[in-house]
């Protein structure tokens, strides 16, 4: 079966759970911009060969965008591809391109006429930046929004839970009420078994020996 190659492995660098905030600039999109939030969720897929990504977006406290791509190397073309899917309800989207350095520039014609270009800065293994960009005629670009973006990393178990996990759960036995209440006394001996019964019986046997004198 093939590899992932070197190409392949270079998308590395997007994999992870990511957050930032977010600049939107007026553009066809939305016309008035703004200030917002995302999250991001990279994952590799079908042994290595592609990352599979899920998006939201967040403004005012609310999810109001949501999109799901497809990163994946085109050895015919030598180029990246990215197929994208958004909660905007247009058809899918084609974007392709190099990675220039540590910059991934991907671009795709606009439905709606125009051009979309999208690119990552892969600033660090724990931080990178997004931008995306307009032009009416493909040489004129002008910025649609902005990210910054850093990988959110889950907190390990603070060290006194971890010790309690490890000793597994406290188990406490409830004493019943009339034990819980009864205290031994100290150097009392436990009465044997059948002692009343005897003494019932050698007080039967007394009565009658009375009766026959």
């Amino acid at each position: 079966m093939p590899k992932p190659g070197a190409a392949h492995q270079k998308l590395s660098a997007l994999v992870g759970d990511w957050a930032g905030a977010e600049t939107l600039h007026p553009s066809p999109w939305d016309p008035d911009g703004g200030p917002a939030a995302a999250r991001v969720a990279n994952r590799w897929t079908a042994d290595g060969f592609a990352v599979v990504q899920d998006y939201e977006q967040i403004r005012n406290g609310q999810v109001t965008f949501r999109g799901h791509g497809v990163f994946w190397y085109d050895p015919n073309r030598s180029e990246y591809v990215m197929h994208w899917w958004d909660s905007m309800g247009g058809t899918a989207g084609e974007f392709r391109g190099r990675l220039e350095g540590n910059r991934l520039v991907l671009a795709s014609p606009m439905p709606q006429g125009g051009h979309s270009r999208t690119s990552w800065v892969l600033t660090g293994p724990d931080a990178h930046d997004f931008l995306m960009e307009v032009s009416p005629d493909g040489e004129n670009w002008q910025p649609a929004m902005e990210g910054k973006y850093k990988k959110h990393v889950s907190r390990p178990p603070r060290r006194a839970a971890a010790k309690k996990a490890k000793r597994g759960p406290i188990r406490r036995v409830a004493a019943s009420a009339p034990a819980a209440r009864t205290k031994a006394k100290k150097g009392a001996k436990p009465a044997k078994k059948g002692s009343a019964a005897r003494k019932m019986s050698a007080a039967r046997g007394r009565r009658r020996a009375a009766r026959r004198k």
